[in-house]
C-alpha cells in the first residue's frame, strides 16, 4: 500500500523542498519552511482526475502562433466601475480571483456589493460562506441592499458551508455565473471531496490551501463558472499562503486601507487577463462601499504654507492621483537615527535622505524622519522623488512650497532632476484641481502645450528645487521653538540662498 509523504512548503515563495531546511534555497528566506502531507499517488482527487482522461483522446500538436486565431476575451461587468476599472472591463468567465485584505477592511462588503449587482443584472451568483452562518449573510445583503428587488434576491443564492466538496458540488448543480467564497482559509477538503488528509491537516493548513485553491481553480476552468475566493493576510501584509494561492489563480487582487479611516483602495497584484497598474478608489460609509472618481487631496490658495507637505501628481494606470506626502524630522542619536516611511519604499527613503545631505547640504545624519503618503495611498513610482525630498528639505529647515504647488520628477544619485512619464497629464491634472505652479524636470517643459507652459518651473538639479522653498516667519511655525529654525542655518524672510551655500 502506498504512503502519504511528507514534503516542506516555502510560505514566502510558495516552493516544495524534499527535506527541511533553516533557510529556503529558492527565495534565500529563514525558518519558513513548514510540513505539509500529501497524499500517495492515486489518492489525490486532483491527481485521480487527471489520470482518467481519456487515453483514445488525440494528442495535442504544436503548430505555428500565427496559425492562432484570436478571440476577444468576454467580460461580465460587476456592476461596480471601480472594481470593472481594476479588472480590466469586468469578470472573465472560468477565471480564478484572490481577493486579499487585512481583517475589517470590508472585504465582505465588498463581495456582497458584487453579488447584489450581478444578481439584479440577471446573473445567477452562488455566495459560500465559511466564517458566518446564512442568518449573518442576509443581515449584510440587507444592509447594504443587497435584497432590494424580489426577483434579483431570487438569483442571490447563499450556502454556509466549510466543506469545499460540498460547495463545489453545489456550484456544479447549480451553474451559477459567479462563486463566491469568503474565505479560504476556513474551508477544507474532506470526505466528499475524496480527501485523505483531512484528518490531519485542518483548516487554513498550507497543504489544505493548496488543494483547495487546485480544485476552485480546476473548477472555473471546467465549467466557466468566474470564482472569487477571499484571502486573509498575515501580519506583514502577505496573503496568507502567503504566496502559494497567488501562484495558483488567474488574478490577484489587494483590498487595502485602515479600518479607522473610510478611505479604501483596491489594487490589482496578478493579472493574467489586464494591467496591474490601475487601482480603485472607494470610501466606507455606513450604507456601504461608494466608488471614487478622484482622491481627496486638492490645493487651496488660501490655506497657509505648511513646512514638510508637497503635493506630487501620480500615475495609477490610466488615472492621474493627487499625493500629499508629509514628512517629519526630529533630533535623534548620531548613528542610530530612525527613517520610517509610509506609503513609500523604505529604501527608496534611505537613498533620498542622502542625496539631501550630499547634494543639498542638509545635516540629518542625527535626525529621525517619518515620511508618509496621506490618504492611505502607496506610490511606487520614482517620479514621487522630488516631492519627499522637498517635504524632509521643508520640514528640517522651516520653509514650505508656495501655495497651490505640485512636484514631480525623479531624482538620480548625483542630485539631478530625471523625466517622468505622461508630464502633460500630470500637468493638466495638477492645474485642474486648483495648482498655480508645478515644478517638472526641465527637459520636459518644452514637450508641454503652451497653455501648460507658462504655470511650469522647470528645475535641473535638485538645489534648483530647493530654491522654491519660501523660508516663514517663526511665528508661522506651528510648534516651533525659539531659536529652533536658526539653528538649521536657513534665513527666515526672504534670502532664498541655495542649500548648504556658505554664509
Amino acid at each position: 500500500m502506498a504512503k502519504d509523504r511528507t514534503s516542506f512548503l516555502c510560505s514566502e515563495c510558495g516552493a516544495v523542498q524534499a527535506q527541511w531546511a533553516g533557510r529556503c534555497p529558492e527565495c534565500g528566506e529563514w525558518d519558513v519552511l513548514a510540513p505539509f502531507t500529501e497524499p500517495a499517488a492515486g489518492t489525490d482527487p486532483v491527481e485521480a482526475r487527471i489520470a482518467s482522461t481519456d487515453p483514445r483522446a488525440p494528442a495535442p500538436t504544436a503548430r505555428p502562433i500565427t496559425s492562432i486565431e484570436l478571440g476577444e476575451v468576454p467580460r461580465i461587468a460587476s456592476g461596480i466601475e471601480e472594481v470593472d476599472r481594476v479588472l480590466g472591463g469586468g469578470f472573465v468567465p472560468g477565471a480564478s480571483i484572490l481577493l486579499g485584505g487585512d481583517p475589517g477592511v470590508g472585504k465582505s462588503t465588498l463581495l456582497m456589493q458584487i453579488a447584489g449587482a450581478l444578481s439584479q443584472s440577471g446573473g445567477v451568483v452562488l455566495y459560500a460562506s465559511s466564517e458566518e452562518s446564512a442568518a449573518q449573510v442576509r443581515l449584510r445583503a440587507d444592509r447594504l441592499g443587497a435584497t432590494s428587488q424580489s426577483d434579483a434576491s431570487e438569483r442571490l443564492l447563499v450556502l454556509a458551508e466549510t466543506d469545499l466538496g460540498r460547495i463545489l458540488a453545489e456550484a456544479r448543480r447549480v451553474n451559477p455565473r459567479i462563486l463566491l467564497l469568503d474565505s479560504i482559509q476556513m474551508t477544507w477538503l474532506g470526505s466528499s471531496g475524496g480527501g485523505t488528509d483531512a484528518s490531519r491537516a485542518g483548516a487554513g493548513a498550507a497543504s489544505q490551501l493548496r488543494r483547495c485553491a487546485t480544485e476552485l481553480a480546476l473548477l472555473a476552468k471546467q465549467t466557466g463558472i468566474t470564482v472569487l475566493i477571499v484571502g486573509h493576510v498575515t501580519k506583514d501584509g502577505q496573503l496568507a499562503g502567503p504566496k502559494l494561492l497567488e501562484h495558483l489563480v488567474d488574478v490577484v487582487l489587494a483590498f487595502e486601507g485602515d479600518r479607522h479611516h473610510r478611505h479604501r483602495i483596491l489594487r490589482g497584484v496578478k493579472n493574467r487577463f489586464g494591467s496591474t497598474h490601475e487601482i480603485g478608489l472607494f470610501q466606507m460609509t455606513g450604507d456601504g462601499l461608494e466608488s471614487m472618481s478622484e482622491h481627496s487631496v486638492h490645493f487651496d490658495e488660501d490655506e497657509r504654507p505648511s513646512p514638510g507637505a508637497a503635493i506630487v501628481p501620480t500615475l495609477a494606470g490610466s488615472r492621474c492621483l493627487l499625493a500629499e506626502i508629509q514628512a517629519l524630522s526630529a533630533t535623534g542619536f548620531l548613528g542610530s537615527a530612525k527613517r520610517r516611511a509610509s506609503g513609500l519604499d523604505a529604501a527608496r527613503l534611505a537613498m533620498l535622505i542622502a542625496v539631501l545631505e550630499k547634494h543639498g547640504g542638509l545635516r540629518l545624519a542625527d535626525q529621525d524622519v517619518f515620511v508618509s503618503v496621506a490618504g492611505g495611498l502607496r506610490i511606487q513610482e520614482p517620479a514621487a522623488d522630488l516631492a519627499a525630498a522637498l517635504a524632509i528639505a521643508g520640514v528640517h529647515a522651516g520653509r514650505a512650497l508656495p501655495p497651490a504647488t505640485a512636484v514631480f520628477g525623479e531624482l538620480t544619485l548625483s542630485g539631478k532632476v530625471r523625466p517622468a512619464s505622461g508630464a502633460d497629464q500630470r500637468v493638466s491634472e495638477a492645474i485642474r484641481r486648483g495648482a498655480h505652479s508645478v515644478l517638472v524636470p526641465a527637459s520636459q517643459v518644452e514637450d508641454l502645450p503652451q497653455d501648460q507652459a507658462v504655470r511650469v518651473h522647470g528645475v535641473h538639479r535638485l538645489v534648483d528645487a530647493l530654491e522654491h522653498l519660501i523660508a516663514l516667519p517663526s511665528s508661522r511655525l506651528e510648534g516651533a521653538l525659539p531659536g529652533q529654525v536658526e539653528s538649521s542655518g536657513l534665513p527666515l524672510e526672504d534670502d532664498v540662498a541655495p542649500f548648504g551655500a556658505s554664509r
